[in-house]
């Protein structure tokens, strides 16, 4: 199975960066004489890559179900697997709906990104435990993750809207802002070099340390340990020491190992973006914005909207309804304050702010693209802060 799983990854990865390199070098989108929008040969190449890394996505997902026995996204490698599949097919179906080739310039590499975090936590067929053993587990996730996944498509047209409309000429509120949101998905890339990098070099380190019980437990790290576990024993020789142990408030088993994986992406990122900057010698918005000079404005704001007005039922369903009858059956009560339940609660609350001042107040174009850019925050806070550092119910996950 592993090597199919591998594979089937290697080809949606090739897809995501054959299809940015010919948006990127190539026109996919062109307008005929008459003004009307036709689709060149670097869109179709693109569309047509993208749809068969779907499908080998969707492969690695049955024969991991094959196998487990159980639908795979029972815990953060599955589940975050799950959600980039979620955008790339939301990014289809948009395509397909509005023709906007420009989409897959950012949809595709923050699909890849969220992919790529997912290789951050154990990648291992396990059996279910006791507490996942229900039909709702496959309700609940795969409904909240597609509706994660149609909202954040709308974050890529908002982001493409911003750049393309904010004056890149002079600096202002709005380019450090949208400076400070492409500065974060370059920590993203910054994850997936180091990670690579030392994957290549087969590096790794293992620590005891104590655990609940009185146990002792052993960690392995794929990254030199600049935040060691919480009181941990390196057991590996001639690697590096680590620079200071984990918070002793930071849950989970690997929480150590996921701290100083979150650092080693901060520096490399940070590094990666210092680095385009100097060869560049200009913001990246400012860099990518020629690139954009087709985009429709108007459309991009459109699609901004509907991926809002679909993705929120969606989620409403998967989030909030499906899961309190989860909790009901799993907990004995609808609604408890564990820290993932709130957080659901507060990204309804926003995104049916979002609708409410787009339909109501008449937050259209900039606007609304700002508050699609905070939406996906919102989002990426859930699946990194809440599901790293706040212990909970779903800390299993």
């Amino acid at each position: 199975m592993s090597d199919l799983i591998q594979w089937s990854s290697a080809l949606l990865y090739t897809a995501f960066i054959l299809y940015l390199i010919a948006t990127i070098f190539f026109s996919a989108t062109i307008r005929d004489k008459r003004g009307k929008n036709k689709k060149g040969k670097a869109g179709s190449i693109g569309i047509t890559l993208t749809i068969i890394g779907l499908i080998a996505q969707i492969g690695y997902f049955i024969t991991r179900w094959i196998v487990s026995g159980h639908a795979p996204v029972s815990n953060l490698f599955e589940f975050m697997t799950f959600f980039g599949m979620t955008i790339v097919f939301a990014f289809i179906v948009i395509y397909f709906i509005y023709k906007i080739s420009v989409l897959g310039l950012f949809a595709l590499p923050v699909a890849l990104i969220i992919i790529a975090y997912a290789s951050m936590f154990p990648t291992e067929v396990s059996p279910l435990i006791p507490s996942l053993q229900s039909h709702w587990l496959y309700i609940h996730v795969t409904t909240v993750s597609l509706g994660q996944g149609i909202l954040t498509i709308s974050f890529v047209a908002g982001l493409i809207y911003l750049i393309k409309k904010i004056d890149q000429t002079a600096k202002s509120k709005q380019t450090t802002w949208l400076e400070i949101v492409l500065y974060s998905l370059i920590l993203f890339v910054g994850f997936i070099i180091i990670t690579v990098v030392f994957n290549f070099m087969n590096y790794s380190a293992q620590f005891d340390y104590p655990a609940t019980g009185g146990n002792t437990v052993t960690t392995e790290y794929q990254l030199p340990a600049i935040a060691g576990p919480t009181d941990g024993t390196l057991l590996t020789n001639d690697v590096m020491e680590p620079l200071f142990d984990t918070p002793a408030w930071m849950h989970g088993a690997d929480a150590g190992r996921k701290l100083n994986t979150l650092i080693w992406s901060i520096l490399t990122g940070s590094i990666v973006y210092l680095l385009l900057r100097l060869v560049l010698r200009k913001r990246l918005g400012a860099a990518i914005q020629p690139l954009l000079k087709n985009a429709n404005l108007d459309l991009l704001d459109e699609v901004a909207y509907r991926a809002v007005a679909i993705g929120f039922p969606v989620f409403t369903l998967g989030g909030l309804i499906f899961a309190a009858i989860w909790a009901e059956e799993a907990w004995g009560r609808f609604w408890g304050w564990d820290p993932k339940e709130v957080w659901a609660l507060i990204t309804w609350f926003f995104y049916a702010a979002f609708l409410h001042l787009r339909l109501s107040r008449g937050w259209h174009g900039e606007k609304s693209a700002w508050l699609a850019a905070v939406g996906f925050a919102i989002i990426m806070f859930n699946l990194i802060v809440v599901n790293l550092v706040l212990a909970g119910l779903h800390s299993y996950a």
